[in-house]
């Protein structure tokens, strides 16, 4: 086997490849959506499909139009700093989708344990009147109380696979739903809602107001310290929420690849019975599975939240957050891997930042990343087959001269000939 064949047969490589392979396809139809639509709408034509293209693939470097009318490029701090912001809950998500497969578990109660952490966090952080305790001593029990709730959230599904074998993704999906309609019922009884501003009245109040003597306050409240990253990224809604998803993204990483329990949980998903077998604890791994991946996505929307410059619609029943279900391609991009999964959630807030441009400076709108989006989930669901074609063996031809290999048979018979045992 060559060198090339070898390296293609690496499982690590070809689900890499398999991942960027969807990725570039994804891409390669985007612009070809454009393209069509362009050519076929008597408002655009192909200079402005091209002018499509460029901002699908370099959106995130587009610094507006120049004064004739061209599209300008440059350092755009906004831009970048948008997309670490929308990539930090994302990162989150996704963690909580890949650790739950790598102990395998199909964690889709994501947008449920998502919304459990919005509530959690939004009622700690404006249930507690402004002055009380230290605003990053609030901030702290928000944080840490939505991941508890998420946690209690996730370990639900997790109880019901561990001690009724009841199907994770039957029971996720039940949670969803019921997360949707309990956390809409909360904040309707709540006086969380925006009453300052009238026309906000279905919206919650942003961590940044305070209750300060029965009534909420602009600017008493609690946000995510930036941490200097506004000085880097100018404009934008980044802060220091990316480094925490950062770090959980390592801590997962080293708790899944170089801890006992991280083998454990692995090995409960490879085959539980055998983990039994060996003296491993099941039943309560599956459920710290589902409860780990629960605080995980909680822990996204707290981080989503907590940041002062968000406002959350709090009718949901009717909807699930899109942010929860994005962790499954997040995650399946990453092949699971919890440091791919902080690139591959990069990589997906750079398409929304990009559809946005694309919005502002084009007559398109940026659904078209949508389809892009769905094409790389749906070839990402194909990965294996990727993988497979990647890895497909090819025959080593034989080198000119060389003698064709001896069977075990001719082997055995030319020994004895060589000791005389045939001899007459």
């Amino acid at each position: 086997m060559n060198g090339k064949e070898s390296f293609l047969q690496r499982e690590g490589t070809r689900s890499v490849l398999a991942s960027l392979l969807s990725i570039v396809i994804g891409l390669a139809f985007g612009a070809l959506a454009i393209l069509i639509v362009g050519l076929l709408s008597a408002d655009l034509g192909l200079e402005s499909a091209w002018e499509g293209i460029r901002l699908i693939f370099g959106g995130l470097f587009s610094t507006g139009r120049g004064a004739a009318g061209e599209l300008s490029w440059g350092f755009n701090g906004q831009n970048i700093g948008n997309m670490l912001f929308r990539a930090t809950p994302l990162i989150m998500t996704g963690l909580s989708v890949a650790m739950a497969y790598k102990t395998g578990l199909f964690n889709i109660g994501a947008p449920g344990q998502y919304l459990i952490g919005t509530l959690t966090s939004l009622a700690i952080a404006l249930g507690i009147p402004a002055g009380t305790l230290p605003g990053w001593l609030v901030w702290v029990l928000a944080f840490c109380g939505a991941m508890l709730a998420g946690a209690l959230w996730g370990a639900i599904p997790g109880a019901l696979k561990a001690f009724l074998n009841i199907n994770e993704v039957i029971a996720c999906i039940m949670t969803n739903w019921i997360a949707a309609n309990f956390v809409t019922w909360m904040f309707s009884i709540s006086n969380f809602k925006n009453v300052a501003e009238n026309t906000k009245s279905s919206y919650i109040y942003k961590t940044t107001y305070g209750l300060v003597n029965g009534a909420y306050v602009s600017g008493e409240g609690i946000a995510t310290a930036k941490l200097g990253l506004d000085r880097l990224f100018p404009g934008s809604q980044v802060n220091g929420g990316i480094l925490i998803a950062v770090v959980f993204a390592i801590v997962v990483h080293v708790m899944m690849s170089k801890t006992t329990f991280g083998y454990e949980l692995k090995a409960c998903g490879a085959n539980r019975h055998a983990a039994r077998y060996a003296g491993i604890a099941d039943r309560r791994n599956i459920v710290l599975s589902m409860a780990i991946a629960g605080s995980l996505s909680a822990g996204g929307a707290a981080l989503y939240w907590l940041s002062g410059n968000t406002e959350f619609f709090w009718s949901t029943y009717q909807a699930l957050p899109a942010i929860g279900f994005n962790g499954i391609p997040v995650a399946l991009l990453a092949v699971c891997n919890p440091i791919g999964v902080i690139f591959t959630a990069i990589f997906m807030s750079m398409l929304t930042v990009s559809g946005l441009q694309l919005t502002n400076l084009t007559a398109y709108n940026e659904y078209i990343t949508d389809v892009i989006i769905s094409v790389i989930v749906y070839l990402s669901a194909f990965s294996l087959v990727i993988k497979l074609w990647l890895g497909r063996r090819r025959p080593v031809p034989p080198k000119l001269g060389a003698e064709p290999p001896s069977t075990p048979s001719q082997s055995a018979a030319d020994a004895k000939d060589e000791k005389g045992g045939d001899a007459e």
